[in-house]
C-alpha cells in the first residue's frame, strides 16, 4: 500500500516496492546473512509476514515550531520531523488517538514553566520530546517523555483532555528513556493477552510490535519445543511472553530470567494473581552474569530472546557444559540476523546442530526482521 510519506519518512525504506517484490527482497536479504553460517544443512522454513495496520506500539517525536506542534517520525537519516496524521503501519485504534495526543501536547507546550526567584525569574516551555503509544487489550497507554517536571497546569490539561474521551486509559511521564515513570492518570490498568492470560503491563514496557507477530513467535517456540518436558529456561524473558505459553505444556517447569526488576515485579504479580505455580523468576543481567555450570544443569531445553546484541556470553556458557549436562534443545529468538549468525556458529561448534530457521517479518517495509531457530544437541 502506498504512503505519501514513503520518500521522506525513515520508517518504511522499502515501501516503494510492490509487496511481492519487497517480500522476495527481504527473504533474500536474510538468506544472504544466513549463508555466513558454516554448516548450512538446516531448513529455512516458510517465512511469516505480518500485514500493514497491525503495529500496536510506536514512538513519535514532537517539537514546538513557531507556536505550532509538529508530531511524527524522523525523516530518513535526519533529525527533522515528518509531521503525520496517521501511519499505515499502526492499528486503527492507535491512529484514532493521534489527534487527541496532538491536541494534548500542543496545550502542554503552550504552558509557561516558571523557575528562579523574583530577581532571576525565568520562563521556559516544553519545546520537544517523545511520546510512546501502546494499544493494550482494554485501551491505549501513553507515555510522555520530555525533560521537565509536569507542573500543575500540565497535569490539569492531561486530566481534562483524557477525562473527555474513553480510548486512552493511562498517561504517564518520564524525563528521558530509562528514567522513572510517573503515572499521571490511570482509569484502569492496561493489559495484554498472552497465551490466554491477561497480563498487566508497566508504562513504557517493551512488547512485541504487533499482536500477530507475538502470536507467530509464540507458535514457533511451542512448535520447536514439541515433545519437550521437564525444566525449561526462558532467558531474557521480559514480560514473560514465552513463559506463559511454555508453562501450559504438560510436565514443564519454567525458569524465567531477565535484568529488568520492574518488568519482573509485574510478571511476578501476574503469576501470583493467576496462580501459575510452575514459573520461577530470577533477576539477573545475563550479559554480565550468564547462567553457568550447575545453574544450567537440569534444563531439558533453553529458550532465549535477547536484545539486538545477541546472547554471546550465555551461548558460550551453554557450550562449555559437559556433554552430559547440555540441554537437549535450544530455541533462539533473534531480532538481529547478524548476531544470530554469530551465536549460531558458537552453538554449531559446541555440540549443537541448527535444524530449522523461520523468519518473522514484524517490521514490514523496513530492513529489520526476526528469526526463530531450533538447535538440537548432537
Amino acid at each position: 500500500m502506498s504512503c505519501s510519506f514513503s520518500s521522506i519518512c525513515g520508517g518504511c525504506s522499502f515501501r516503494d516496492l510492490a509487496l511481492m517484490e519487497y517480500r522476495q527482497q527481504k527473504i533474500k536479504q536474510v538468506q544472504n546473512v544466513l549463508q555466513l553460517i558454516t554448516r548450512r544443512n538446516f531448513s529455512f522454513s516458510n517465512p511469516i509476514f505480518i500485514a500493514d495496520g497491525a503495529r500496536r506500539r510506536a514512538a513519535f517525536t514532537f517539537a514546538r515550531r513557531k507556536g505550532n506542534l509538529v508530531l511524527g517520525f524522523n525523516a530518513a537519516k535526519s533529525a527533522e520531523i515528518v509531521d503525520i496524521d496517521s501511519c499505515l503501519l499502526l492499528t486503527p485504534k492507535l491512529n484514532s488517538v493521534l489527534p487527541i495526543v496532538r491536541n494534548m501536547l500542543k496545550q502542554i507546550c503552550d504552558v509557561e514553566i516558571v523557575s528562579g526567584n523574583r530577581k532571576n525569574r525565568k520562563i521556559t516551555r516544553v519545546d520537544k520530546g517523545d511520546v510512546w503509544v501502546t494499544e493494550a487489550e482494554n485501551g491505549i497507554d501513553v507515555v510522555l517523555e520530555f525533560n521537565a517536571e509536569p507542573n500543575l497546569d500540565m497535569r490539569q490539561i492531561i486530566f481534562e483532555v483524557m477525562s473527555a474521551q474513553d480510548t486512552v486509559i493511562r498517561v504517564s511521564h518520564r524525563k528521558d528513556f530509562g528514567s522513572p515513570v510517573e503515572t499521571l492518570i490511570e482509569k484502569i490498568k492496561p493489559y495484554i493477552s498472552i497465551a490466554g492470560r491477561n497480563v498487566y503491563i508497566p508504562a513504557g514496557t517493551f512488547l512485541q510490535p504487533s499482536k500477530a507477530g507475538e502470536q507467530a513467535l509464540i507458535g514457533l517456540v511451542l512448535k520447536y519445543l514439541d515433545g519437550v518436558c521437564g525444566n525449561i529456561a526462558d532467558l531474557f524473558c521480559g514480560v514473560g511472553t514465552f513463559s506463559y505459553a511454555i508453562s501450559q505444556l504438560a510436565g514443564c517447569h519454567v525458569t524465567a530470567v531477565d535484568s529488568s526488576a520492574e518488568l519482573l515485579s509485574g510478571f511476578k504479580d501476574s503469576l501470583n494473581r493467576q496462580m501459575i505455580a510452575n514459573v520461577e523468576i530470577q533477576n539477573r543481567n545475563l550479559f554480565k552474569y550468564p547462567l553457568v555450570d550447575k545453574e544450567l544443569a537440569g534444563f531439558t531445553a533453553i529458550v532465549f530472546d535477547p536484545p539486538r546484541a545477541g546472547a554471546k556470553e550465555q551461548v558460550r556458557a551453554i557450550v562449555d557444559l559437559p556433554a552430559v549436562s547440555k540441554p537437549q534443545k535450544i530455541v533462539a529468538v533473534s531480532c538481529n540476523p547478524e548476531t544470530f549468525v554469530r551465536d549460531a556458529e558458537i552453538l554449531n561448534c559446541g555440540g549443537y546442530e541448527l535444524v530449522e530457521v523461520t523468519m518473522v517479518d514484524q517490521f514490514i517495509y523496513s530492513p529489520h526482521c526476526e528469526l526463530v531457530a531450533m538447535f538440537n544437541k548432537i
